[in-house]
C-alpha cells in the first residue's frame, strides 16, 4: 500500500514550505506530501471539497473516492475507507 498526499494551499501562509512540514510533523503523517502551488492536480482530479480522499487500485484506477471530513457530524468515513482500504490490498493482481 501506498500513501500520497497533496497539499493545494488556499492561502499564501498554506503554501510556506516550512509551515507544511510543521504540520506534517505535528500530525505525524509518514508518507511524502507533495505541495500544489497552482492546483493542478485539485482542477485535473476535479475537487470541490477538501479533503478529498481516492483509494486506487493496483491497476490505477480508482475505486473509490470520499469528499469532504472523514468523520464529519458522526460520519463513519474513516471506518468505510479503512474497510475499502482493506478489501483492495486482499485483491489479487
Amino acid at each position: 500500500m501506498t500513501v500520497i498526499g497533496i497539499h493545494t494551499p488556499e492561502t499564501e501562509g498554506e503554501g510556506q514550505i516550512e509551515q507544511v512540514r510543521k504540520k506534517v510533523k505535528a500530525n505525524d503523517m509518514q508518507y511524502p506530501i507533495a505541495v500544489d502551488r497552482d492546483a493542478k492536480t485539485w482542477k485535473a482530479w476535479g475537487n470541490q471539497f477538501w479533503p478529498s480522499v481516492y483509494l486506487i487500485d493496483k491497476k490505477g484506477d480508482v475505486r473509490y473516492r470520499w469528499d469532504g471530513e472523514l468523520n464529519w457530524k458522526e460520519t463513519k468515513g474513516e471506518g468505510i475507507m479503512r474497510k475499502k482500504i482493506e478489501e483492495l490490498i486482499a485483491e489479487k493482481p
